[in-house]
């Protein structure tokens, strides 16, 4: 690969702040260069008439009046339900899953339509700039064989595991193994797909996860003996994944069940080890800085406080949380805690791809909490939230997540002109006199009306990936 130089308006969030901090971190640079070496990282990111000579001999790409964006990270989507963002008759969590989840997880077995799936699943995340995602996979090993094997095909990051089910309801059966089987299964993917594509888990774009689908799909045994094989291949690499406080229907949702399925204190404590009656030890932790547990939108203040020790993090479905009616993440109080936050489509639990529709939900639902709590999301905090947040999220902040130099180049390019409503806006709303907020206000229209169109390229580690 030759050396490159893109042209655009650049933003991106610089050095590793926490979420309070992004403003700080923010750059933009109006008449901007992103300058990318033959090995595919960052030379250079600033002013266009700065560029080092070193790069003035490449390849020029000139995308103005458009702008350059890393990559978006999604970290928490359903592969099985790929076809399924739209489903209707389900209500609330638990009933969505046995009436409409569970039937359209099990068409999978059909080797044809789940190799459709994984085409479908690919291309609509290079439609929407995802460069990165934590994947929730199907329950058959065949459905991952061509997940893994399209994804790489076009060459994106992706982090994915079969979801692991041995107990459940009937509508579940097609997607339950025996404990045996389990394990088994999931050792396999660890083996056969973990780093599959460079064997180096430092440098490869696909990696593997033990997903459990949640607490009350999985039995004590399940708990224990995948604890046991975490905590062997930890040091692989290799990730945890899983829901965690989604829908807190009175007596009959996902959180108070489990509790009184387990009979433990709090639902993090099953995935803490302390799966016994009375929260109990009784085998091996699965959180740690390669676990990420999507939803969090019920959090006692202690599982804030373990997950913050433990360096897990939470994956941010603010349009899923809608859909379902499982109510708001709490904004203040889960940053506060120290915990990493992340933006996660959650699709089909929502019906978006799109990570800026996510965070476009995530400013409407956080600035309409209830007093104190409801607060104005910062444009910073938001691109943060899609971007570094999930490469932090999922441990590997120092390849990709914003334009810092060295880092890999996945960024993709913006063309307001592709869709006419976000472009009006952009030219015409009303800025201030003030530099930077009209630099904050010309990022919050961007991302609120970022539309899939608009998203005329895509790139990981400086090549352009090809949707087809």
């Amino acid at each position: 690969m030759v050396s490159q130089v893109h042209l655009g308006h650049i933003y991106h969030i610089a050095g590793r702040p926490v979420a309070d901090d992004a403003v700080d971190a923010l750059v933009s640079v109006p008449d901007g260069a992103l300058a990318i070496g033959d090995d595919g990282r960052i030379g250079y990111c600033g002013s266009r008439d700065e560029v080092p000579s070193d790069y003035r001999d490449g390849k020029a790409f000139d995308h103005r009046p458009g702008f350059l964006l890393p990559g978006f990270v999604d970290t928490h989507i359903h592969f099985p339900q790929t076809f399924a963002g739209d489903a209707y008759g389900g209500g609330q969590l638990l009933d969505w899953l046995n009436l409409c989840m569970y039937p359209a997880e099990s068409r999978y077995a059909e080797p044809d339509f789940a190799q459709q799936a994984a085409v479908e699943f690919c291309a609509r995340r290079i439609a929407a700039g995802t460069t990165a995602a934590l994947v929730f996979g199907s329950a058959f090993p065949h459905a991952q064989d061509a997940l893994f094997t399209e994804t790489l095909r076009h060459g994106l990051r992706m982090v994915s595991g079969r979801g692991i089910q041995t107990t459940g309801e009937e509508s579940a059966a097609p997607l339950i193994t025996s404990e045996e089987d389990a394990l088994r299964l999931t050792r396999e993917e660890i083996d056969k797909w973990h780093a599959a594509d460079t064997g180096d888990v430092d440098t490869a774009l696909l990696h593997v996860a033990v997903i459990p689908r949640f607490s009350l799909s999985v039995t004590r045994e399940t708990l224990k003996n995948l604890g046991e094989l975490y905590d062997s291949v930890r040091d692989r690499g290799v990730y945890f994944h899983s829901h965690l406080n989604e829908n807190n229907r009175p007596g009959t949702g996902e959180v108070e069940t489990t509790k009184q399925v387990y009979r433990v204190d709090a639902y993090l404590d099953t995935y803490d080890g302390k799966f016994l009656a009375g929260s109990a030890e009784g085998g091996k932790s699965l959180l740690g800085r390669r676990s990420i547990l999507a939803h969090c939108v019920h959090c006692q203040d202690i599982e804030l406080q373990r997950m913050a020790e433990t360096g897990t993090s939470v994956a941010h479905c603010p349009v899923s949380q809608q859909f379902l009616g499982s109510g708001t993440m709490p904004w203040k109080r889960t940053i506060a805690s120290g915990v990493n936050v992340a933006a996660g489509t959650d699709f089909g639990g929502g019906d978006e791809w799109l990570i800026p529709q996510v965070l476009s939900a995530a400013f409407k639902v956080h600035i309409s909490e209830p007093g104190d709590d409801g607060v104005s999301m910062h444009p910073a905090e938001m691109l943060f939230t899609g971007t570094l947040a999930g490469a932090r999220a999922l441990d590997m902040e120092s390849r990709f997540g914003n334009f810092d130099l060295g880092k890999e180049a996945d960024f993709i390019v913006v063309e307001p002109a592709r869709w006419p409503a976000s472009a009006a806006a952009l030219a015409r709303g009303i800025r201030s006199e003030d530099p930077t907020s009209a630099r904050d206000q010309t990022l919050f229209a961007l991302l609120m009306g970022m539309r899939e169109p608009a998203i005329s390229e895509v790139y990981v580690r400086g090549h352009r990936i090809d949707g087809v």
